[in-house]
C-alpha cells in the first residue's frame, strides 16, 4: 500500500508539467485495482483548497469526492501520530508540519512508500519516499 500526497493529486489533474502523466498513470493504477493507494483527509483537503484557486469551488469539490472515493479508506491521524509528526518537524533538515504529519501517518498506516514530488520527505523517517515522475511511477507499477 501507498500513501499519496497532495502533490500527486494535484499534477494529475493539472495542466502540462512533467508530472502530470506520470501522476495519471498512477491515478489510472490505483483506480484499476493495480496498486492499493490511499491518503488523509488532510491531503483531499488540502488539494480542494489548491484546486478551488484556479478552478473554481464547485470543481475543486466534485474531486476532492472522487479522490476520498478513490482513496478510501483514508488514514486517520491520532494524537500518537501527530506527536510523532511533531517530533519529525523539530529534527534539523525536515519537512514543514503537515509533511512531517504525513509521513507519520504513512508510517503508522505500514505504507510501502510515501508519493510525493516534495523531494523533502526523503529527509523524514517514514516509509520510502517516491518521486512522482516516470522512473519513480514506472518501478512503483513494475513492482506490482
Amino acid at each position: 500500500m501507498i500513501v499519496l500526497d497532495t502533490t500527486v493529486l494535484v499534477y494529475a489533474k493539472g495542466a502540462g508539467h512533467p508530472f502530470r502523466d506520470p501522476c495519471r498513470e498512477l491515478i489510472e493504477a490505483v483506480s484499476d485495482g493495480l496498486i492499493e493507494a490511499t491518503t488523509t483527509v488532510e491531503v483531499i483537503q488540502e488539494f480542494v483548497h489548491v484546486r478551488a484557486r484556479r478552478r473554481g469551488r464547485g470543481d475543486a469539490a466534485a474531486l476532492g469526492a472522487a479522490y476520498a472515493e478513490l482513496l478510501a479508506p483514508l488514514i486517520s491521524v491520532n494524537r500518537e501520530t501527530l506527536d510523532r509528526g511533531l517530533e519529525m518537524f523539530v529534527t534539523p533538515g525536515s519537512p514543514g508540519a503537515f509533511d512531517c504529519v504525513l509521513a507519520s501517518a504513512a508510517l503508522s498506516a505500514g505504507a510501502d512508500a510515501l508519493v510525493s514530488a516534495d523531494v523533502a520527505f526523503g529527509e523524514v523517517a517514514g516509509p520510502r519516499h517516491v518521486i512522482p515522475d516516470r522512473p519513480g511511477i514506472a518501478a512503483l507499477l513494475d513492482s506490482v
